[in-house]
């Protein structure tokens, strides 16, 4: 076993590196509780919860217990995990503890913001880094038979375990134990040796897929929404929720290099609600969750400079104008008129298209000329990070489904115009295809028919198929192989299983038991930039 693997493994899963001296902070909201009831869960979470998760909430031996990093427990999900705890790791339950009025005011005094936003600084992140194995002792080839580009890298958020998955044979090679609530979106080196990995409560982990080893992991932050790896594979970055900043890593065993606070000319500062790589750029594109600014950051050598402010001259070595930045890492800032949750960029990252908050349309932004060139129609929340493009009829077009509505958008990518509604039985989440194959997958997943899959077809814009692969259960998040002849789609439950398609007959080939895989990652396809697959 790696020291990595005996250092995420041993009693206490998380290891404390908090610097000492954190302040405890009071919370922000007692009002949704009555004074003895925030007396009674103060004195519970002192008693039982402390120890692993410390007493600023921030997180230590257990992940932090913030509104941030527990959005997903939604209902009676941390009531649930209190009383039960949760498999395969240190959680232990209390239902045989505390009882049910007990565990219920605990869990509602989870829920309450803290009055003041606890920071983690530079130091704080020096502090947290690891190497576990040096980069330079990684052997030069695969330790493993087959294809290293056709790897997946399924996330398993059941139990917090990773899988890889051996392409060619669709058999695990490794399975190890990550951080509290990994983000589904693997990422890779351009080469697709290493895979890096963020967790909600701020941890980045970094694996190799030659040796199936993990190298070196950091905290970056207290809630990390995302990370990105520049396409000449030298940087990682990260986006925080919480602190509302980004992290620049050394790519080569996440060192950290800059912290760059998120805040605008007018003092305002916004989480980040993702970060992405545009390769013909060589710079990073940052969304930002309360600011109507996309930011643009290049990772150049010799990066152009960038103008902010009034210019009077251009010209070389003659430049008259206001807060030019030189050096390395400008931040440009693209203005909008409102904020976009989700992007989506053209193969070329010449335009980005984003959902607009008020939930009624998108837009269409020039990242050349950095404005809005154009707004489409996509009410209904679209998730444009999963959406696909493809060629229709001669034109280059965007699909995407909608969290709201029960439909598929397809846009022409010329006159950003609807052409075509596609319905289904629900609003879904991930649309999936490949350049070898004439279908796109798009899962169903709210509501009653959350257990089926569409498949439409590419030449048509018509459903040629509706798979329900275990009835009841969430199918959801397709992603195909290299060769594009196999799809793999999640049964997104506890009990639930990764299952292997014949992509041209749609016949089941292989059923892998997993613990709630909600991601799964194809090496090839991610550092190709797939056109059927995210970004």
């Amino acid at each position: 076993m790696s020291p990595a693997l005996r250092h995420l493994g041993k009693d206490l899963i998380v290891t404390t590196l908090f610097v000492t001296g954190l302040a405890s902070y009071a919370l922000a909201d007692e009002t949704t509780l009555k004074p003895d009831q925030f007396a009674n869960a103060s004195a519970l979470y002192a008693t039982h919860c402390t120890a692993c998760h410390n007493g600023d909430r921030l997180g230590g031996m257990g992940p932090a217990l913030l509104p941030e990093s527990l959005e997903r427990l939604r209902g009676n999900s941390i009531a649930d995990v209190i009383a039960h705890g949760r498999p395969a790791t240190q959680m232990p339950a209390f239902d045989q503890t505390l009882n049910t009025a007990d565990i219920a005011v605990l869990a509602d005094w989870l829920r309450q913001p803290l009055a003041e936003m606890p920071g983690w600084s530079m130091a704080d992140i020096q502090q947290s880094h690891e190497v576990f194995v040096e980069p330079a002792t990684l052997p030069d080839k695969p330790q493993f038979d087959g294809d290293p580009l056709n790897l997946f890298t399924v996330v398993e958020a059941g139990d917090h375990h990773v899988t890889i998955l051996n392409g060619d044979t669709f058999e695990p090679l490794d399975r190890f134990p990550t951080r509290f609530a990994l983000h589904g979106g693997a990422k890779y080196s351009p080469d697709g040796r290493f895979v890096y990995l963020a967790s909600r409560d701020g941890w980045v982990q970094m694996y190799d897929l030659y040796s199936l080893q993990t190298v070196a992991e950091i905290r970056v932050g207290l809630n990390t929404r995302n990370v990105a790896v520049s396409d000449d594979g030298r940087y990682v970055m990260a986006g925080n929720m919480l602190p509302h900043n980004l992290v620049l890593l050394d790519a080569r065993d996440l060192t950290p290099i800059r912290n760059i606070p998120v805040i605008s000319k007018d003092g305002k500062s916004s989480r980040v609600s993702a970060v992405y790589t545009a390769p013909p750029r060589h710079s990073f594109i940052i969304a930002l969750k309360d600011l109507p600014e996309v930011w643009e950051i290049s990772y150049a050598d010799d990066p152009r400079p960038v103008y902010p402010g009034f210019v009077h001259n251009y010209e070389a070595n003659m430049v008259e104008a206001l807060d030019v930045q030189y050096g390395p890492f400008p931040i440009r800032r693209i203005h909008l008129a409102d904020e976009l949750d989700d992007f989506f960029f053209d193969q070329e990252y010449r335009h980005l298209i984003g959902a607009a908050r008020n939930g009624r349309d998108g837009q269409v932004v020039n990242l050349n000329v950095g404005r809005k060139i154009a707004d489409i129609a996509l009410e209904g929340m679209p998730h444009l990070g999963s959406g696909i493009t493809f060629e229709y009829q001669g034109h280059q077009v965007l699909a995407t489904p909608h969290l709201k509505d029960p439909k598929i958008s397809v846009i022409d990518m010329e006159t950003w115009k609807t052409i075509k509604i596609i319905d289904t039985q629900g609003p879904g989440f991930f649309a999936r295809s490949h350049d070898n194959t004439p279908y796109a997958w798009v899962d169903v997943f709210f509501g009653p028919h959350k257990d089926v899959v569409h498949i439409f077809d590419k030449r048509t814009l018509e459903i040629v198929k509706t798979l329900r692969p275990e009835p009841g259960k969430v199918a959801a998040h397709v992603e195909f192989d290299r060769s594009g002849k196999h799809a793999l789609l999640s049964i997104w439950d506890d009990d639930g299983a990764v299952i292997v398609y014949d992509a041209a007959t749609f016949e089941e080939i292989k059923r892998i038991p997993m613990r709630k895989p909600v991601g799964k990652y194809n090496v090839f396809n991610k550092i190709t930039y797939s056109a059927g697959t995210s970004h």
